[in-house]
């Protein structure tokens, strides 16, 4: 490997960004404890300048690593998801840290490598590469569900989360092993040279279900979703909607690339696999959050659903000209349910600062008099959530399903408009009793509270009513890498 297949240039929003966070690490030492948002600010600043430096090259195609990394359009796409994942998080942790008493400057830093994890995740084309960012990305998470050492809900939380994660990446790494076994390769196009001259061998189908146990894990697909409610609820709510969206985000972009490209002509094999994801994600996610009192236990099955409903999309990826379609429905889709998501977490912790504790959906009773400004947007979220017009979630179910419509999937469809119905249900419960039932106690939200639900309630209405500017950068972002 030569200097010149290194491309150093091509990744250096990758490497600022690595280098901020150990630079961050560093001068973190000399700033007094009762002044640790600096260094959120601080981080804040990096994730921006990544954010926009990846923003200004959606449309440059190159490789780095001798191959092992690819800078795309899907890929730097999916940067932005994560990067703004990590701004609107720091934004909310500014305050929610030093009003739970856990502001420590480490957290920001934590933040930061496992994004640069992420961004690795979704530029992979390599096996090798597929597991080591899997782990920079996980190993923070770990401590971060901790990061409330006081609570012993967040300590039993970050355990659960540590030994299940560990057990699935043993799985992974042990599918990556039969596959190298099978087509002597790592690297996705050797893997799909080989597979196209020898085909699918025991042990290569052995291989690959091994290794989609481990990324199934971390987008929480059912079966291996049990973990979910328990580290969603006891972890700070500030990293749970971090880690709903980022991890998610990774996980499937790791799919795509991996399906997409090395697997691809192995598409009957393992469509079957990512339908029954599809099914019972949508159908279980959605049943099991109906019983749920706590909204972050509700928001934990309706994330397992969601990852059903990207599955959904995925599945047409070994469908030829469909490829490019399904991949540009599951970055849109992922973008929206970012959005959302974290829009639906900010107001989760408006309104359990105002509680005191506790996040029983009975909190938000009254929460239309209260604080109009955040029952009005958090019906937005519901609504997208939901897939209802008209907000940015509707769009994203919409494109998921013409995906799978595309390639012959109708009942799969139905399948999972059945179960959007099902999900208004828990999503409206929570409408009903901000704007019917009565409540009492004020709710006080900080600025950088304000303008992060701002932020996104804004973008989830005007990209739901405009939702064609983007989904055409989108397509002509991926239009041919798959």
């Amino acid at each position: 490997m030569t200097i010149s297949n290194l491309n150093l240039v091509g990744t250096l929003p990758l490497l600022f960004l690595s280098a901020w966070a150990c630079g961050l690490l560093l001068v973190d030492l000399w700033i007094p404890g009762d002044r640790k948002h600096m260094t959120g600010w601080m981080a804040l600043s990096g994730f921006a300048i990544t954010f926009f430096w990846v923003s200004s090259n959606l449309g440059q195609r190159e490789e780095a690593f001798g191959g092992m990394l690819a800078i795309d359009g899907f890929s730097n796409l999916l940067h932005l998801v994560f990067l703004g994942s990590g701004i609107l998080a720091t934004l909310l942790a500014l305050n929610y840290l030093k009003q739970h008493d856990i502001e420590r400057g480490e957290f920001y830093p934590l933040m930061l490598f496992s994004v640069v994890g992420m961004m690795i995740m979704s530029m992979a084309k390599d096996l090798i590469v597929v597991f080591l960012a899997l782990e920079m990305l996980s190993i923070p998470l770990y401590v971060l569900v901790g990061f409330a050492r006081t609570r012993a809900d967040s300590e039993e939380s970050a355990l659960k989360y540590f030994l299940l994660g560990a057990f699935s990446s043993a799985f992974q790494v042990y599918g990556i092993a039969l596959i190298y076994g099978a087509t002597q390769a790592t690297g996705f196009a050797a893997i799909g040279d080989a597979v196209a001259i020898s085909g699918a061998s025991p042990l290569l189908l052995a291989g690959i279900g091994l290794m989609l146990v481990g990324l199934a894990f971390k987008v929480s697909a059912v079966p291996l979703h049990m973990w979910t409610p328990d580290v969603y609820q006891g972890a700070p709510s500030v990293v749970t909607g971090f880690m709903s969206v980022g991890a998610k985000a990774a996980g499937f972009a790791a799919i795509v690339r991996i399906f997409f490209s090395a697997f691809h002509s192995l598409a009957a094999d393992w469509a079957p696999v990512i339908v029954l994801f599809a099914v019972l994600s949508t159908v279980i996610g959605n049943v099991a959050a109906i019983s749920q009192t706590s909204i972050k236990r509700m928001l934990a099955f309706s994330s397992i659903a969601h990852a059903g409903y990207v599955f959904v999309a995925i599945v047409p990826g070994g469908y030829g000209a469909l490829s490019d379609f399904a991949a540009s429905a599951v970055i849109f889709y992922l973008a929206a349910y970012g959005l959302t998501n974290i829009g639906a977490w900010s107001v989760v912790i408006a309104v359990d600062h105002a509680d005191g504790m506790g996040s029983d959906i009975s909190n938000y009773a009254g929460l239309a008099r209260r604080s109009p400004g955040l029952a009005a947007a958090m019906t937005l979220f519901m609504l997208s959530l939901t897939g209802l017009p008209p907000t940015m979630g509707f769009v994203a179910k919409f494109y998921v399903f013409r995906a799978a419509l595309a390639a012959g999937y109708t009942w799969l469809v139905v399948v999972g408009v059945v179960t959007v119905l099902i999900s208004a249900y828990y999503y409206l419960r929570v409408i009903v009793v901000m704007w019917m039932n009565s409540g009492d106690g004020q709710v006080v939200t900080p600025r950088a509270l304000n303008f992060t639900v701002g932020v996104t309630a804004a973008a989830t209405l005007v990209l739901g009513l405009l939702p064609g500017p983007l989904m055409a950068i989108v397509e002509s972002s991926v239009r041919g890498l798959f």
